[in-house]
């Protein structure tokens, strides 16, 4: 569930946890004063727990000195090693 920030009308603000499909609240459920939600830039990303490493999503890409990209280069020129000392 979100997070949505209120102001009072005494320029005081709280968070309240409600679901999404929910109607903003129209009074502060603690004092009972007037309120009007917030509109925010979001937090994006919320980092709670261990955290995340770079291993932990996979890269398919070859490395650097793979021999497979090498090999589809020379072989789509139809040049080979052998033919250049020629």
């Amino acid at each position: 569930m979100p997070t949505y920030e209120y102001i009072r009308e005494d320029g005081t603000t709280f968070e309240f946890r409600q679901g999404i499909n929910d109607e903003p609240l129209g009074k502060c459920p603690e004092t009972g004063q007037k309120v009007r939600r917030l509109i925010s830039g979001g937090a994006g990303v919320v980092y709670k727990g261990e955290g995340w490493y770079v291993t932990d999503y996979k890269d398919n890409k070859p490395k650097n000195g793979s021999s497979g990209e090498k090999k589809a280069e020379s072989k789509a020129d139809g040049s080979e090693s052998a033919n250049s000392s020629e």
